[in-house]
């Protein structure tokens, strides 16, 4: 007898058999989930290098494309220079040498900001501890003279608590685990640097073969799928590069202006460590929604710490980090970010909270396109499910929708709704025709 594959009998045993398997493996995860996060986290180090190089070549995508349709093939076409294979390569070349010039002239304008102006920050915050602790004592009470009970009892737990954080930094026996952190800390960088490095070489490598790897990828969908649901595939893919290439971007740009703007501002108010408030300012605002408030209030803190004799300075400071969020959520935001996620503010804080809570800050940073490519997916199966019954996919056609039949859409009235509330929620009501006022759309009519 010929073996068939579609016989009910091998179904039968490959299902039972993809049962037991998921049975093991999901039997093995509870219970030996330290092996599996062991196991991955084995694989993430080794493949380390690859995935940097990936998302780097990824972030620098739209750089080069700009680079090469807005800059080099319109001076390739000013200049007569027939299109041709030897053209192509010659302008992905010099396009990849100047992305890799701009990517490298701002990692180094990076560390020399952190250098110059973020580090000696740090260190005279250290060096003026004890100061900015007596202006702060002398402020509380000052605050505190009409309470001279509670006043005494706050000046004296500060100057307790600084005294033992000055004795704990001072302590060499306690610093000394703190140097071996530290130590490990450089050694784990060092081990970052050297990924990031390969990471950047294969990146260019990526870069000058992107439509090669592109195209492969789409054969292998073609191959895999039905021409249509292929055709789906790589639609979606579409939607999902363009939302996040959109929303990554667009979000690294305007922290980048905001970071600046802050800088400038800071510098006019006289902001004490403007440099290190900006970069603070600059590197939350790339998470949605939160960001201004997770760099606000620290920022804000440092600065009433400082000068706690002149509250002012920190009011005035506080009221420009508003106004410049309000500037970049109202103006600067839309205008670079525009309807990148389609999301509204619920689904924006949802998406915040729910991959933040999973993923930490990397969560809150992708958890916006990633929440937007989802509620993308099943709007679109939704809507796709509604048309085939022939029925609007409008959200607002049901908002005050009350049944649908055959003659098409029935709204409830408020005298439907206020005749509901007054009959227990344990009966059934019918309602009276006149109560409802029947909406029959072009789409939804039908005919027997």
């Amino acid at each position: 007898m010929k073996f068939k594959i579609n016989n009910k009998y091998f179904r039968w045993g490959l299902t039972a058999f993809l049962v037991i398997a998921a049975s093991m493996v999901f039997y093995y995860f509870m219970f030996h989930h330290s092996s599996i996060k062991s196991g991955i986290n084995m694989i993430t180090d080794i493949l380390m290098p690859i995935m940097i190089g990936l998302v780097v070549a990824y972030l620098l995508t739209p750089v080069l494309n700009f680079i090469e349709d807005k800059v080099l093939i319109p001076l390739c076409n000013k200049c007569g220079i027939k299109e041709s294979s030897k053209r192509n390569s010659i302008i992905r070349g010099f396009g990849i040498m100047v992305t890799a010039f701009l990517f490298i002239s701002l990692i180094y304008l990076l560390f020399a900001m952190l250098l110059s102006q973020i580090i000696p920050s740090i260190q005279n915050i250290v060096v003026n501890f004890d100061s900015y602790t007596d202006n702060f004592i002398k402020w509380l009470d000052k605050l505190l003279v009409d309470n001279p009970e509670v006043g005494e009892y706050v000046v004296r737990s500060v100057g307790k608590y600084s005294e033992e954080l000055e004795k704990w930094i001072n302590d060499f026996t306690k610093i000394s685990p703190l140097i071996r952190t530290v130590s490990l800390s450089v050694i784990n960088l060092l081990g970052v640097l050297w990924d990031s490095i390969i990471g950047f070489i294969i990146s260019i490598y990526v870069l000058a073969s992107k439509e090669k790897f592109a195209g492969q990828a789409k054969k292998i969908v073609y191959a895999i799928f039905e021409r249509d649901t292929a055709n789906v595939v790589i639609r979606n893919f579409r939607f999902t590069h363009s939302t996040f290439i959109g929303f990554i971007s667009g979000k690294i740009l305007d922290s980048i202006i905001i970071g600046i703007l802050c800088f400038i501002g800071t510098s006019i108010l006289h902001t004490p460590y403007a440099a290190l408030v900006s970069v603070i300012i600059g590197v939350t605002n790339v998470i949605p929604f939160f960001g201004p408030y997770l760099g606000a209030i620290p920022c804000g803190i440092l600065v009433f710490i400082v000068d706690p004799i002149h509250p002012l300075n920190c009011v005035y400071f506080l009221i420009f980090i508003l106004g410049l969020q309000q500037f970049d959520g109202n103006i600067l935001g839309p205008k670079i970010l525009g309807s990148s996620t389609g999301l509204t503010g619920f689904w924006v804080i949802s998406s915040i909270s729910l991959f933040g809570g999973f993923f930490g800050v990397l969560g809150m940073i992708i958890g916006v396109p990633i929440f937007a490519v989802i509620y993308a997916a099943i709007r679109s199966l939704v809507n796709t499910s509604l048309k085939k019954k022939n029925m609007p996919d409008e959200t607002k056609k049901y908002e005050n929708l009350d049944f649908v039949d055959d003659k098409g859409f029935h709204e409830c009235t408020p005298e439907k709704v206020s005749s509901k509330h007054k009959h227990s929620t344990f009966e059934i009501q019918t309602a009276p025709e006149e109560t409802c006022t029947k909406k029959t759309d072009s789409t939804t009519k039908h005919e027997d």
